[in-house]
């Protein structure tokens, strides 16, 4: 899949004038040494029905978080401080456990990260896929049984007859995610929640993974939110991107604009890295420095530290004094930096200039 290709989703369906799911301010923290720190801080994003869209980042950023909040199942300790969470017109951070429970696996359903370590290694695939049959559309457990191998065909496993007896450490990585979203897909969700859905898993069965997904999609009108550090899976899913940085989102916009066009450093120094650039002495562009956390900023942009561009003549001192807004710009994107819209051509964002060199220590995408 090449980020500069044709795109699984560029036939995606017109969302709804009225988002399915609307984030609006969302502040989050944990437990630190000296009280608690935020790893999201104010993030609005929305999700529209039949909308797939994918929240990028470096590991850290709090892209998993933002899932886990949206799904009211932070880790111990962790808080939802502030914001607004609407599904559907429904406050989820008003609704009760029973409500809550009622909610996931029918309306929202979340592909997790490492499928083969969230099956029950205790019980069979057919169980498994069974469970949001009889608790979510009320089918007595015989029905649903016999259901789940109509479900596990739809998703393409093989003798599924067969794979519905197994175990989960019986089946390949790439055939537990099948099994995986044939269970999330089971209650007629409204919205799918994927977190890092492909990852472990080798290209050839990533890409047979995205497009059932796709396919799933198209067929049900499902919104998905794509959580993924992988923009070659952005590229060949995704309608909408949200560009997250340290508990920001830094861009946002439609997917082929930003691939083509990105505005903000980081986001451009990520696409470059990606697609594995070189500068005029060969070597492979990286992002100096590391990864910045949410709490770990007091000031300025948080990007600042590592960008090329705020440590230019005339830039430094504005972009670490203030952090700027996530600005409204044309064709329906937006971009936190104080530089859109100004002439920096001379700049890549990854700690090179145009000469080719290094301005720090690099750490690779």
């Amino acid at each position: 899949m090449n980020i500069e290709g044709q795109t699984l989703a560029n036939t995606a369906m017109s969302p709804e004038c009225a988002p399915l799911l609307e984030i609006e301010d969302l502040h989050v923290s944990v437990p630190a040494q000296n009280g608690r720190k935020f790893v999201i801080s104010g993030l609005t994003l929305s999700v529209n029905a039949g909308e797939v869209v994918a929240l990028v980042g470096e590991s850290g950023s709090g892209k998993s978080m933002t899932a886990l909040s949206l799904m009211r199942l932070l880790p111990q300790g962790a808080e939802i401080n502030s914001g607004r969470i609407s599904f559907a017109g429904r406050d989820i951070l008003a609704l009760s456990s029973s409500e809550l429970d009622a909610l996931r696996g029918a309306d929202i359903s979340m592909l997790f990260q490492q499928p083969q370590a969230m099956l029950d290694p205790t019980s069979r695939v057919r169980t498994q896929v069974a469970e949001p049959l009889w608790i979510h559309r009320k089918m007595s457990r015989h029905a649903a049984l016999n259901r789940v191998v109509g479900l596990l065909s739809d998703v393409g496993i093989p003798d599924p007859s067969a794979r519905a007896q197994c175990f989960a450490h019986e089946l390949s990585g790439g055939m537990a995610q099948r099994v995986m979203i044939a269970a999330a897909l089971s209650g007629n969700p409204q919205l799918l929640i994927a977190d890092e859905p492909t990852t472990a898993l080798d290209v050839t069965v990533q890409a047979q993974i995205l497009r059932l997904l796709d396919d799933e999609r198209r067929k049900r009108r499902l919104a998905t939110l794509l959580i993924t550090h992988d923009l070659s899976v952005v590229a060949a899913f995704a309608d909408r991107i949200a560009v997250m940085y340290a508990g920001r989102i830094v861009e946002e916009g439609p997917t082929q604009a930003i691939l083509k066009a990105p505005q903000h450093p980081y986001t451009k120094a990520l696409i470059s890295c990606s697609l594995l650039t070189t500068d005029s002495e060969g070597q492979l562009l990286t992002i100096p420095g590391s990864s910045a956390q949410a709490h770990d900023m007091s000031c300025g942009c948080r990007f600042h530290p590592r960008c090329a561009l705020a440590n230019s003549a005339g830039m430094s001192g504005r972009c670490m004094a203030s952090e700027p807004d996530l600005n409204a710009l044309p064709e329906g994107r937006k971009a936190r930096c104080w530089a859109v819209g100004h002439d920096h051509a001379n700049h890549d964002y990854t700690g090179h200039d145009h000469t080719g060199h290094d301005h720090a220590s690099h750490t690779v995408c």
